[in-house]
């Protein structure tokens, strides 16, 4: 089937267009757009992919293509094609989320904030859109309890003095609208407020009410400048929950992309140098690659929200950028400016944006979902046919041309399996070679399975060594000559003694540090080897010191401890003299194993 898809392509033109992927009851699974169709269409059916595109190759049965004008118009067709759709491997935001809008009928002698899910050109005035229909009714009303409004049921100007006003008015989070002598000229005033509220103007709100608390005081008005007063702390407070940059950012969403055991789609909403909002979207993860998973999510995200900021802020550059702006600019009635900032306040609002998409994969996903996507991804990195349940690692420590051990640890799911661990004494070798003892630890454990051992049973989906790729060969070998194939790589560290990246025992190299989540895992699985072996070194060498240091009366353990660990070694001990002993451990201590080795010494 793939030799036919492939023929079939190949006969394809170097055109712009949409190709249609299609399953054995001819139902669309996947549609796309290319510069080339014939190049981009072939790339599916020969070589190696990843699980999920791999998975949907498997199900293609055939294609349909249709070639257009220039990339502008192939972006428009895919997009009504994907929406017609919906297509099961295509990126599918919930287009039925909707997104609210606040309404106020200004018109109306007592306008109200009210929840909407569109802003049609009705005379009245919309804010928006908001994140969600929650959302939406608590900035009501929290901007309802900033400037005293009512959000009862009452209808004025029917309802003023026909009955007693509520407990709000009696807690003073409202004016009481309800009483005789309130005015319609003061609640559309109220009113007004809110509308620059919801325009990110509080500043202007803010100083336009202290002139009239000033003008107030000064008149001698006090009652009225303390509740002016009150206002404005009120308004300085929900300003301040929404204040996050500088003025200088007007009309700016930013998006943020992240990959994790789900992937996430951010948009922060900047208006009048405030942040308005945010959406996540949780996906699942996507076929296409980073920049051109990001365009397709903006597309839709735009289509479905119906509004398009000024500026958009994106993460990465877009093949089709140049298409992307047009779109939206079309879809908008005015020009949208696509830009991926590089530095300064901009790259920040990015920055920021990705954090939120991180933040929200973590929030609504387990621990465990996270390391079984991290392994996948480690998986695919290394191309590895079985999953890396188990991990295997190994690392040696030397003490000279002595005390030469090594360390095994097990991660199994990702998380450290500490009764699995395995420590090796070295034996046989008159001076260090980390090749032969690593050979020889490598071979120990592998023995003692073939053996039947239980202890060391089952065997590793993976080994990882510290170490380069001889280090990686060596471990490779050490299994062959127990007619065992365990797939191996060597970690590699760079030079601030970080790991940096994997290394087959062919020597090639396969860089981790791109994707944040295996990186942390290697580095982790290295470190914990390393502080495995050294723990182990050191605990034979105390041993091995202990014993000398235990015959000298009087010098208990928690003395020989700081001994060992300031001199490093019985020589320096002995050959230490009084003086920088009593600088260690108390003089009587000091004199007891000067005393000691004097004397050993006259022997």
């Amino acid at each position: 089937m793939l030799d036919t898809l492939l023929e079939k392509a190949n006969n394809l033109p170097l055109l712009p267009g949409v190709y249609i992927m299609l399953d054995e009851k001819g139902e669309v699974i996947y549609v796309g757009k290319a510069k080339k169709l014939k190049n981009r269409v072939t790339s599916y059916f020969r070589g190696e992919h990843l699980p999920k595109v791999a998975a949907m190759v498997e199900k293609v049965r055939d294609f349909n293509v249709i070639v257009a004008n220039s990339e502008f118009e192939a972006l428009v067709l895919e997009n009504s094609l994907i929406k017609r759709h919906k297509p099961h491997y295509n990126i599918l935001l919930k287009d039925d989320k909707g997104y609210p809008f606040i309404r106020i009928d200004t018109k109306s002698a007592y306008p109200v904030m009210s929840v909407t899910r569109n802003a049609p050109k009705d005379g009245a005035s919309y804010f928006g859109p908001f994140g969600g229909r929650y959302q939406t009714r608590e900035i009501i009303a929290v901007i309802q309890n900033a400037l005293l409004l009512p959000d009862c049921s009452r209808k004025f100007p029917r309802d003023i003095g026909k009955e007693r006003p509520c407990l709000k008015y009696q807690m003073g989070s409202c004016a009481g609208w309800c009483l005789p002598g309130m005015t319609e000229e003061d609640y559309r005033t109220r009113m007004e407020q809110a509308a620059l509220i919801l325009e990110g103007k509080s500043d202007e709100l803010i100083d336009s009410l202290t002139e009239k608390m000033e003008e107030a005081a000064e008149e001698l008005r006090f009652e009225q400048a303390a509740a002016l007063r009150d206002r404005i702390r009120a308004i300085e407070g929900l300003a301040r929950k929404q204040r996050v940059i500088s003025t200088a950012f007007s009309d700016t969403d930013a998006i943020g992309f992240c990959r994790g055991a789900k992937s996430c789609f951010t948009v922060l909403h900047f208006r009048g140098g405030d942040m308005s909002g945010k959406d996540a979207e949780m996906i699942d993860e996507p076929l296409e690659e980073d920049a051109e998973a990001i365009s397709n999510l903006v597309r839709q995200y735009y289509a479905v929200r119906g509004t398009v900021p000024k500026n958009i802020l994106l993460p990465l550059e877009c093949d089709d950028m140049q298409e992307l702006e047009t779109f939206l600019s079309e879809a908008s009635g005015r020009r949208t400016v696509i830009e991926v900032p590089k530095r300064g306040e901009r790259m920040r609002l990015i920055e920021s944006a990705a954090m939120n998409a991180r933040e929200e994969i973590l929030r609504r996903t387990t621990q465990a979902q996270r390391r079984s996507k991290t392994l996948e991804w480690l998986q695919k990195a290394l191309g590895l046919e079985t999953f890396p349940t188990r991990i295997e690692a190994f690392d040696i420590s030397n003490l000279g041309n002595t005390g030469i051990v090594a360390a095994m640890t097990v991660h199994v799911d990702g998380k450290p399996l500490k009764r699995a661990y395995r420590k090796f004494r070295v034996r046989g070798l008159d001076q260090p070679d980390d090749y032969a003892s690593m050979y020889q630890a490598v071979y120990r454990r592998l023995k003692h399975y073939v053996d039947g051992d239980e202890k060391f049973m089952p065997l590793p989906d993976l080994f990882l060594i510290d170490g380069g790729d001889k280090h990686a060969a060596t471990a490779v070998r050490a299994a062959a000559d127990l007619g065992l194939v365990i797939p191996t790589f060597g970690m590699v560290k760079d030079d601030r003694h970080r790991t940096r990246a994997l290394i087959s025992p062919e020597g090639r190299e396969i860089g981790i540090v791109g994707n944040q989540a295996v990186f942390s895992l290697v580095g982790n699985i290295q470190e914990e080897t390393h502080r495995s072996a050294i723990e182990y070194q050191r605990s034979l060498r105390s041993e091995a010191y202990g014993s000398t240091l235990e015959k000298i009366p009087g010098v208990g353990k928690k003395r020989r401890e700081e001994l060992i660990g300031h001199f490093r070694s019985v020589k320096a001990i002995r050959e230490a003299s009084l003086e920088q002993l009593s600088a260690v451990v108390p003089k009587n201590t000091a004199q007891a194993v000067w005393s000691y080795f004097r004397q050993e010494e006259q022997e």
